[in-house]
């Protein structure tokens, strides 16, 4: 029988079968940041067992709050930055070099098709996008991870979901994973693997790619992947140039990555996009999503543009589309947060910081931000924001506040307009 991508991944990285259900498998790369892991780090030190598995293979960033708010904050960056130091791990990325992790890890070319990656970060599934099998993790697996370049799973269970027709003006990746979980549930994919696969997928670049697998989390999923292919060779071919001769050699050699045409799934479901209107979540799950004409007049107090999911270059050139040469209403206020620091030098060569600037938006660092309520934006009590996260729990981005999710055209749309807008008139 046939092997979804997933299942080939395992059988490639099999150390040990604890039951039918559970495998141990060996793991390529682990991703730190100094929210959860400095847990980790001081559970291990006081277990007598400081050590790394592979220095090499542990990559590691301040991101979530960059630079630190408080003197908590401040602590965390610094248990994580004297360990990297202590065990010469080279990739660590501090303050003036770093990134959102989801966004900058790919960007630095450590994600490879058939890859197992962990991190202490929901949003590891980010990197499926790559054929990577990637997953967050609580802080136990971490520090087995980091000690001994293992972690355990349960075996995968995949969902396929073929994507067709092509996505009309105007909507994104982000509105097709939103409409995605708003008909599956936060409970749809739970426990399972999510491969996504179809035409649209092959047109998609890598960043939408990165969006689409990035909210896989949030109905559930313990990973989803999309197979590697042409796209992804050329987006890594500066990082794997010296591994092939030729780009085609490496599209080649990423195929065993891709599933057997005889492949079982646990279900398969297709979904034609190409009726597909800009979609917003209206109250405090991300399943609860309504396109956008329904949403439309919304007030609106903030509009935030950034995050793991939707702060990538191309995403600031979609919205700079929009606010180029428009003013953002008085009544609310636009934040937008480059990904990485080389986002942030490539928008300022494009001009892109200028126009933001130029519609009223302020410009902030590279970091998770208000995200996940910790800085840069964190909402008032009763305050709304039109965002291009990930997640809308109540009380995500401030307590009392409210998240509305939407793509970044839709939100460049809506700091104009000062209520949630249609992105689509800006563009015809």
């Amino acid at each position: 029988m046939g092997k979804t991508i997933a299942e080939k991944i395992f059988a490639a990285h099999l150390r040990d079968r604890i039951s039918d259900e559970t495998m141990v498998l060996d793991i390529d790369v682990v991703l730190c940041h100094e929210i959860t892991t400095p847990i980790a780090i001081m559970d291990l030190i006081e277990k007598g067992k400081d050590q790394v598995f592979d220095p090499s293979r542990i990559k590691a960033v301040i991101d979530h709050v960059s630079p630190p708010k408080d003197s908590k904050t401040a602590t965390q960056a610094k248990i994580l930055r004297d360990w990297a130091r202590r065990h010469r791990i080279k990739d660590f990325f501090d303050i003036g070099a770093n990134g959102v992790c989801h966004a900058i890890f790919p960007e630095k070319g450590f994600i490879r098709p058939g890859n197992t990656v962990i991190m202490g970060d929901s949003h590891t599934c980010t990197h499926g996008a790559f054929g990577a099998f990637a997953a967050g993790v609580g802080t136990t697996d971490l520090e087995v991870g980091i000690y001994k370049g293992v972690c355990s799973f349960r075996t995968p269970r995949t969902m396929k979901i073929s994507l067709t027709g092509a996505l009309p003006q105007g909507t994104t990746a982000k509105d097709v994973i939103l409409a995605i979980i708003g008909r599956i549930g936060v409970n749809g994919a739970t426990d399972r693997v999510i491969e996504f696969v179809g035409p649209v997928v092959d047109s998609m670049s890598m960043a939408a790619r990165m969006t689409l697998c990035n909210m896989a989390i949030e109905a559930g999923g313990t990973c989803s992947i999309c197979p590697p292919d042409r796209t992804t060779a050329t987006y890594l071919w500066p990082f794997i140039q010296d591994q092939y001769a030729s780009i085609d050699e490496a599209v080649a050699d990423f195929a065993q990555w891709q599933a057997d045409p005889d492949a079982r799934y646990e279900s398969e479901m297709t979904i034609d996009v190409s009726d597909l209107e800009p979609q917003v979540t209206f109250d405090y799950k991300p399943d609860q999503v309504k396109g956008v004409t329904e949403m439309a007049g919304t007030p609106v107090d903030q509009v935030y543009i950034g995050s793991c999911t939707n702060g990538r270059i191309e995403d600031l050139r979609e919205a700079a589309v929009i606010l180029k040469g428009r003013r953002i209403a008085d009544s609310l206020r636009g934040i937008v947060v480059p990904a990485t620091t080389e986002i942030y030098r490539q928008a300022l060569a494009e001009g892109l910081l200028t126009t933001f600037l130029d519609s009223g938006f302020c410009v902030m660092n590279p970091s998770c931000g208000a995200c996940l309520g910790m800085s840069a934006g964190v909402l008032a009590e009763g305050e709304v924001c039109a965002s291009t996260t990930n997640r809308n729990f109540n009380g995500r981005m401030g307590k009392g506040g409210m998240v509305h999710l939407m793509s970044p055209l839709t939100a460049a749309a809506t700091a104009v307009v000062g209520t949630i807008a249609d992105p689509r008139p800006f563009l015809s």
